[in-house]
């Protein structure tokens, strides 16, 4: 059974070891919101339903999470059923592991990235072997579109839960003074706000083709516990047959958590020339 009337983190029961990380990565932020964790066991067909493992995982989160844990199990294709699940139960985050690149080649990993692409809630994806507890060093790309203030806020909000320090990466993909100026401008006012919230924060400014591989890359330079990007808010068609955007190479390449989350509508999106939003 569960109930919506309290704050809840969403968190997919699967059969590999980042799901069950994935697992164990929720209960810092549950105690930390005061949320419940809501495990969500999905039968589909090529996957029977293993009652027994999934009771046993539930005495585990119960024993190891100190807090209040529900479940729900469903039928059907997981990521549908993830969708399904959160929209009626609307959780503060949904926390999946994922144990294979979301290629646009493979079935499942285009509607895995699909879901988290189009979902209406933060989710956090987990992919790396080995996580650290708590989220001390927060990794936050900046770009030149309107929608990445509200990563700023996003993030600040993270850091004042888990006493982090904040680290803002702004990249450019070539040479540009007046886009330079614009996105240091821009990096200013959301480093002046950080620190008016008593956290945190360095800048680093760098210049490169791929981003992608420059932001984790950067994430493991300083250590971060969780890159938060922006993902878009519609899945377009052309992008089922492209290399991909930088929030899917992010989410696909990156062995640190990545919190993911749709922007508010805006009919102006930009405040320049940037690298798109990531």
């Amino acid at each position: 059974m569960y109930s919506t009337s309290e704050k809840s983190i969403l968190v997919p029961v699967g059969a590999t070891s980042k799901a069950m990380i994935a697992i164990s990565q929720s209960y810092g932020l549950a105690r930390l919101t005061k949320s419940k964790i809501v495990l969500l066991g999905v039968e589909t067909s090529h996957h029977p339903f293993d009652q027994k493992r999934f009771d046993a995982i539930v005495a585990d989160v119960k024993e190891k999470s100190g807090v209040r844990v529900e479940t729900m199990i469903r039928s059907g294709n997981i990521y549908d059923e993830i969708t399904t699940v959160a929209n009626v139960l609307n959780p503060m985050f949904i926390i999946m592991g994922i144990s294979q690149n979301l290629s646009v080649d493979k079935i499942i990993g285009k509607n895995a990235f699909k879901m988290v692409r189009e979902s209406k809630h933060a989710v956090i994806t987990i992919k790396g072997d080995v996580h650290r507890e708590g989220c001390k060093h927060i990794l936050l790309p900046l770009d030149l579109t309107r929608e990445t203030r509200e990563k700023v806020e996003r993030s600040v909000e993270l850091a004042k839960l888990f006493n982090s320090e904040i680290h803002i990466i702004s990249i450019l993909e070539h040479e540009n003074k007046m886009e330079e100026n614009k996105l240091h401008a821009y990096t200013n006012q959301a480093i002046k706000y950080i620190k008016d919230h008593g956290i945190k924060c360095t800048e680093k400014t760098m210049i490169g083709k791929d981003v992608p591989k420059m932001v984790i890359d950067y994430g493991h330079e300083i250590n971060a516990d969780l890159i938060v990007i922006m993902s878009q808010e519609k899945l377009q068609l052309s992008d089922l047959f492209t290399v991909g955007t930088v929030a899917q190479r992010v989410i696909n390449e990156s062995d640190i958590p990545v919190l993911s989350f749709r922007p508010m509508p805006r009919k102006d999106t930009t405040i320049g020339v940037g690298t798109g939003a990531y």
